[in-house]
């Protein structure tokens, strides 16, 4: 019994999982959960609307038409909105829209990789493969320890170790949810 509950868990979980990437791979939703999360209460139908559009269009709130705010207004009412209330991911009632507690405690991390770039877990692996190199090197007595000692070595791999942990975390809230001006 104890294995069938840790398996129907596994599939709850992918397949909440699956349900929020689903949700995610519309940029209309990322920009209302991204706008919801930025104002951190309940926000307006209309406003919601303007600022999605502004984000879409590339404009200020101020520089869009009427029309330009509407299609997306009516957009997110009749799709978008419900769809996100289904999942539970918002409360939307009386043109209000407010992040349930689940997804306010959602962190959105979007691993975009640009094209002049590699992806972070490949980084990390060749940082490691790295350090291995310079841990054998040193055990071999290939790497000169007379000038550096291994200490010196290990605080060497340790302080790139660090550095790059710390450009992760400052790269990765430009890709998070709420977290910066404009959406990722």
């Amino acid at each position: 019994m104890g294995a069938l509950d840790v398996r129907s868990a596994t599939t709850e979980d992918t397949s909440r999982r699956g349900e929020i990437f689903d949700l995610l791979s519309n940029r209309r939703r990322r920009y209302a959960i991204h706008y919801c999360k930025q104002v951190g209460e309940p926000v307006s139908l209309s406003d919601l609307a303007e600022q999605v559009a502004a984000w879409e269009l590339d404009k200020d709130v101020e520089a869009l038409t009427s029309a330009e705010r509407k299609r997306v207004y009516t957009a997110l009412q009749q799709s978008h909105l419900p769809t996100l209330e289904r999942a539970d991911v918002i409360e939307f009632e009386d043109h209000t829209i407010e992040l349930t507690d689940e997804a306010a405690a959602l962190e959105v991390y979007l691993d975009i990789v640009p094209p002049d770039s590699i992806p972070w877990g490949v980084y990390y692996l060749g940082l490691s493969a790295l350090g291995f190199v310079v841990l054998a090197g040193v055990w071999a007595e290939v790497v000169p320890t007379g000038t550096v000692p291994a200490l010196g070595w290990a605080a060497l791999v340790l302080a790139l170790v660090a550095a790059s942990a710390v450009a992760h975390v400052v790269t990765s809230r430009r890709y998070r949810l709420g977290e910066l001006e404009r959406p990722p």
